[in-house]
């Protein structure tokens, strides 16, 4: 789908806050709210836009510690390994990166007591796994959901 820049200026707004009536939207770019609805359904059945959802501040509701793990693993057991850790709650992302079988992974927890469990009993547990660096969030300077277009 070819985006006109009305489609990316909704986006824009949609994307700073997802709940922005489609009127208000219409008042700033000078369509009507049908017009606007449109396109948002045409953006969402194109697959531009994946979902609707919220933004919870994570410390907010108790996880204080924010770590981000490099995971290198045995080709042979990288989807593997990947899939277990999507699937446990503590696991906010996980994605494979360029490099030799290399699982990029941010984990949310709320003390360093959960985190030293989470190494050694979630982590460590799994096997096919070569090695891992960890780094622990300490200030955050800018964090941007959606895509600035």
């Amino acid at each position: 789908m070819k985006l006109d820049n009305t489609d990316k200026k909704i986006l824009e707004l949609l994307t700073v806050n997802g709940r922005t009536s489609y009127v208000d939207i219409g008042k700033e770019l000078n369509l009507s709210r049908v017009a606007v609805r449109e396109r948002v359904q045409n953006l969402i059945e194109a697959g531009v836009i994946e979902k609707f959802t919220v933004v919870i501040n994570s410390e907010k509701v108790g996880k204080k510690v924010s770590g981000f793990f490099e995971v290198d693993c045995e080709p042979g057991s990288l989807v593997e390994v990947a899939q277990a850790l999507a699937d446990n709650p503590q696991v906010a992302s996980c994605y494979q990166m360029t490099g030799p079988s290399t699982l990029h992974m941010h984990v949310l927890v709320d003390d360093f007591i959960d985190l030293e469990k989470f190494i050694n009993e979630e982590l460590y547990a799994l096997e096919g796994i070569t090695r891992v660096e960890s780094h622990i969030l300490l200030r955050r300077f800018k964090s941007r959901n959606g895509l600035k277009l």
